[in-house]
């Protein structure tokens, strides 16, 4: 795929959960990537804590979830408790998703980096190099030449696409220009992880405490490990708030035993949006194109989505199935979730962040008011579907994610994703033709389906349709009729050739 004058099909800049899994998803794909981070060693303290069930689903397309599963947990109960502990609102995990696995999880980010990198380290189209950090970059109608500085000096890398995984102050995405959106939403909070032994008194639910005196979150973090947030104060200084006395006072009241603490940051929560995530051959993915406030948990999901979303089409549009058109589609489609989530994200956070205590005394008559009728104080946790990008528009079920029937129980469950690998694929009721095009046809009738054939059929029968089209990241292209679908994802990418 490579040709002689390139040193790589794409550059990925960052080897965070993001930029690893996007250089393993590409090199799955027989991309070949050379990926760079700064550092030499994986980053050694908890960020991120939660990622939902369509992210264990990536891990599973990964061929990673059950190394992941041994360094997280099940997603518990999500409280929002008054001041004086009173229960305002309940958020209950689901008990089942459309992606067979989980509702949620609380996992270790060293432990997940340090997974992604195995990963990484063992794919031949992967070549990665630490310690190595980007200074700057220029392209051509061709590719992009990229300067880079290292333990063996200055040197550059001649790729065809450069991914900027670099985090939230990207130098990727400053040389693509472009600025940020801003939602003026701007607080800093205190975060503090510890490490629990066994008998500890942390609680076993996730916490909100709606508390206008110091908003306060306790969560579980991965096995062994807890999480406080703690508000900080008009007038407080960052400095003095990592003070380890002031820590411990904090911490003193929840009654939890010894704990040792393993880090203390203070951070500001915000959104923002970047307003261009492609500049030709160069784009950007995960906290580089966008942050939020982490009351929903879905900072690291969103940046994982994003790279499932790219990683099929950069694959397609390297190995010739599509035109470079096809990556505007990218943003288009996944910039709508992104707002989504920081939306929701914070609305929470509003709800949380109160310091007035009249406004916080109606804000809890409202939340009991609404927990009493059972009315949803917020939104629902489900993002929109696509409504424009790389789908069939009109067509029933597209841009939605695709649903993953499982068949047994326990060490013997069996997913129907694991039959598919990377490609797009047709599960129909009819025989079709085997067409072109690196889409994969998938009878009702064939022998391996059998564990997932009713789940499968009672899918279709109740859009009233033959056949669905799926496309690699597991979102549905469309459902209709069979050979109507394969002619629109074989005349979509067509033009999309041309054009580049």
């Amino acid at each position: 795929m490579t040709e002689s004058h390139f040193d790589t099909d794409v550059l990925v800049v960052g080897l965070g959960p993001v930029g690893s899994a996007l250089t393993a998803l590409l090199a799955q794909r027989g991309v070949t990537v050379i990926a760079i981070d700064k550092d030499t060693e994986v980053y050694p303290l908890p960020r991120a804590v939660h990622f939902d069930h369509e992210i264990m689903r990536l891990f599973q397309q990964l061929g990673i979830a059950d190394a992941v599963k041994r360094h997280a947990r099940d997603l518990p109960l999500y409280e929002f408790r008054a001041a004086d502990g009173q229960l305002l609102m309940s958020l209950p995990p689901p008990c089942e998703t459309s992606s067979g696995w989980g509702g949620g999880y609380m996992f270790h980010q060293p432990s997940l980096d340090g997974v992604l990198r195995d990963l990484v380290a063992g794919l031949p189209d992967a070549d990665t190099r630490l310690g190595v950090k980007l200074q700057r970059f220029a392209q051509d109608l061709d590719g992009v030449t990229a300067e880079v500085s290292g333990p063996q000096g200055s040197r550059t890398i001649r790729a065809r696409y450069i991914v900027g995984c670099d985090g939230a102050w990207s130098p990727v995405r400053e040389i693509i220009g472009g600025g940020l959106f801003d939602y003026q939403f701007d607080e800093p909070w205190l975060v503090v992880d510890a490490k629990v032994a066994p008998g500890c008194r942390v609680p076993d639910v996730n916490i909100q405490v709606c508390d206008p005196a110091r908003p306060t979150t306790c969560v579980l973090g991965g096995p062994g490990r807890h999480r406080w947030e703690f508000m900080l104060l008009p007038g407080e200084a960052p400095e003095a708030m990592l003070d380890e006395g002031v820590v411990q006072d904090l911490i003193r009241p929840w009654d939890c035993g010894p704990i040792e603490v393993e880090r203390m940051a203070v951070y500001r929560f915000h959104g923002l949006v970047a307003n261009r995530w492609r500049d030709r051959r160069a784009l950007i993915a995960g906290d580089a194109a966008h942050q939020t406030p982490p009351f929903a948990g879905q900072g690291m999901c969103a940046g994982l989505r994003d790279v499932a979303n790219l990683s099929w089409k950069l694959a397609a549009v390297l190995n010739g199935a599509a035109g470079g058109a096809l990556l505007d589609s990218y943003q288009t489609e996944r910039e709508p979730h992104v707002r989504w989530a920081i939306e929701l994200a914070i609305s929470m956070g509003r709800v949380v962040c109160l310091l007035d205590p009249d406004a916080a005394a109606q804000r809890d008559a409202g939340m009991l008011a609404a927990r009493e009728s059972g009315v949803a104080p917020l939104p629902p946790l489900r993002p929109p579907v696509f409504s424009a990008g790389c789908i069939m528009a009109g067509a029933p079920a597209a841009g939605g994610m695709f649903p993953q029937p499982t068949a047994g129980a326990g060490a013997d469950r069996r997913r129907l994703d694991d039959l598919l690998g990377h490609d797009a694929w047709l599960v129909s009721c009819e025989t079709v033709r085997e067409p072109a095009g690196g889409v994969r046809v998938l009878s009702l009738n064939a022998e391996a389906v059998a564990p997932f054939r009713a789940a499968l059929k009672g899918w279709l029968d109740g859009l009233g349709v033959a056949a669905v089209l799926i496309r690699p990241d597991r979102y549905v292209f469309g459902a209709g009729d069979p050979d109507t679908l394969l002619n629109a994802w074989t005349q979509g990418l067509a033009p999309l050739r041309q054009a580049a």
